[in-house]
């Protein structure tokens, strides 16, 4: 994992006593090789048909189906945060296809209607329980030091749903995103 680049350092801006604020604009980590695609079709709820062929492929080959979902367009109010899934997507993206991305965040403004539906990301328990959780929960530990926030503290089994959001910067809108609502953050 590199280190977030300056121009995305925000956390500074968004960490309170309750965690992160939220406004309509949001963030979106993703690979500079889905960028093209991005820009002409938007976010697409289960986007990544490069990793999907990978993965029937895969099951494939052990005799099992691929059962494919649905899933949401993730977001996360922070550009500090949408890096670090960025980073995750480049990762997922060598380690499956060979591919050589760079890490992309994309702004994403929501009108007032679809900014309401909005979730807090509680499905994020099960991937916090993973060693890909572990390591989200190390990076956004130093996020909160970095910028004096103390620790954050969730109790996964207990918490708050909009505790997700708040203290952990996850959350989904199950709905797909027109391009026009989307800008890369650049330096």
């Amino acid at each position: 994992m590199s280190a977030t680049p300056n121009y995305l350092k925000d956390a500074k801006d968004l960490l309170t006593e309750q965690g992160f604020t939220t406004s309509n604009v949001w963030y979106h980590g993703t690979s500079s090789e889905l960028l093209e695609s991005i820009q002409a079709n938007g976010l697409k709820r289960s986007g990544d048909k490069a990793i999907k062929e990978a993965l029937k492929k895969t099951m494939a080959t052990i005799q099992h189906e691929f059962e494919e979902s649905v899933e949401p367009v993730f977001l996360t109010p922070s550009k500090e945060l949408a890096y670090y899934w960025a980073e995750q997507k480049v990762s997922e993206r060598k380690l499956r296809l060979g591919s050589e991305d760079k890490p992309v965040v994309l702004a994403v403004t929501l009108p007032e209607e679809q900014n309401a539906k909005v979730k807090p990301d509680v499905g994020a328990a099960s991937l916090l329980l993973l060693h890909e959780g572990e390591r989200f929960m190390v990076y956004l530990a130093r996020v909160y030091e970095e910028n004096n926030a103390g620790v954050p503290e969730i109790d996964l089994m207990k918490a708050q749903r909009m505790e997700y959001l708040s203290v952990l910067g996850m959350a989904y809108l199950d709905e797909d995103i027109d391009a026009a609502q989307l800008v890369p953050v650049t330096a």
